[in-house]
């Protein structure tokens, strides 16, 4: 479940089966990891940044199609740590 080096950004997909919308493979993945192993640093909503506590990736969860119900599916994307810190102000310091 863990997060691999070579990962940089991960984006679900919805797929339409018959009558019903079905979140794919990759949205249960960005699911179980921000639920069982990313650490939450700041943020929620439609934008939440999370912290790996492995590596110390920093990583942001999104929601891209904000046009869809419920924003649609998520995206979760590493961010350097430059950037984390810049677009989470309210982060006093992200730690190293």
């Amino acid at each position: 479940m863990k997060l691999e080096q070579t990962e940089t950004d991960l984006l679900g997909k919805w797929e339409s089966v018959g009558n019903k919308v079905i979140a794919d493979k990759i949205c249960e993945r960005i699911k179980a990891l921000t639920s069982q192993w990313l650490q939450k640093i700041a943020g929620g909503g439609w934008e939440t940044l999370y912290r790996d506590p492995e590596d110390g990736r920093y990583w942001e969860l999104t929601y891209p199609e904000s046009h869809m119900h419920g924003g649609g599916p998520p995206r979760l994307t590493y961010l350097l740590k430059e950037r984390a810190r810049a677009k989470y102000r309210d982060v006093a310091k992200l730690s190293s």
